[in-house]
């Protein structure tokens, strides 16, 4: 799925980037397809808009996209776990997939 113009200024705000430099739009984008497939490959699918779901959806994309954009050094602090509200958001979508959207494949 494509960024939306809208999507990204909300993905900025998440994120704390008052003033974008290109470099930063492009890494956006780069995380966010990388959360979005993350997702995706999770079996976890792109919620309707406007959706309780998709709200959970967008917070799981939000937190992976932060943690990309914190984390960009090839080292990370000693002790690294997942956000537990993010895991728990996470699982509970993957477990919670309705159940016509693993029939077709999708």
């Amino acid at each position: 799925m494509a960024l939306s113009e809208t999507r990204r200024q909300e993905l900025y705000g998440y994120c704390r980037i008052d003033v974008p430099t290109p470099e930063d739009a492009a890494l956006i984008d780069i995380l966010y397809t990388g959360a979005v497939g993350y997702l995706s490959d999770a079996g976890v699918r792109e919620p309707p808009a406007g959706t309780a779901r998709r709200a959970k959806y967008d917070l799981c994309v939000n937190y992976m996209v932060l943690d990309g954009y914190d984390h960009r050094e090839m080292t990370v602090p000693a002790v690294t776990m997942d956000n537990p509200a993010f895991r728990r958001i996470l699982n509970q979508m993957k477990l919670t997939e309705p159940a016509e959207a693993v029939e077709h494949g999708q």
